[in-house]
């Protein structure tokens, strides 16, 4: 078991997508976008930079530079990037831009109605789910700084 320990922390790509991650997270605390008493909202979609392409990116890099940026593992850990930035902008905003209207749509029709006639336990819908291009680009530079950071400077294997 002490083994599977090590070398899950010995393993640089998996450090540098975790890592990456992180680095997004915190960014968006230090940017200032929530503060602090919503730091909790941090760990949920959306916001600068984007965790997600933050993770993906910081993988990709890191299987890059340690493989090869021309072996096949790159260029299939590209394609899974692509596959999470277009989510991030398409997918997840779109249905963050459905949210809005549905809250919107729901609170004009709370206002309408008599509260008898409406259901009170709807809770509203997350509205912030999606990346716009630049907090999507920001998560991909982060990713691949923190993957060039881990890969020459994280200290396992110790060999």
């Amino acid at each position: 078991m002490r083994d599977f320990f090590i070398g899950l922390f010995a393993n640089k790509v998996l450090i540098a997508a975790l890592l990456s991650a992180l680095v997004a997270t915190l960014l968006k605390v230090v940017t200032g976008k929530w503060s602090k008493a919503e730091v909790s909202r941090t760990l949920a979609y959306g916001g600068m930079p984007s965790s997600h392409s933050a993770f993906a990116s910081g993988a990709t890099w890191a299987i890059g530079m340690m493989n090869g940026f021309d072996s096949p593992l790159f260029g299939l850990s590209v394609a899974w990037t692509v596959l999470v930035v277009f989510d991030a902008l398409g997918l997840r905003r779109a249905a963050g831009d459905h949210a809005k209207h549905i809250n919107t749509l729901w609170q004009d029709l709370s206002a309408r109605k008599p509260g008898k006639d409406i259901i009170k336990d709807v809770r509203q819908l997350q509205e912030v789910l999606g990346h716009t291009p630049l907090e999507v680009t920001m998560g991909i530079l982060a990713g691949i700084l923190t993957a060039v950071a881990t890969v020459k400077y994280w200290p396992l294997p110790l060999s």
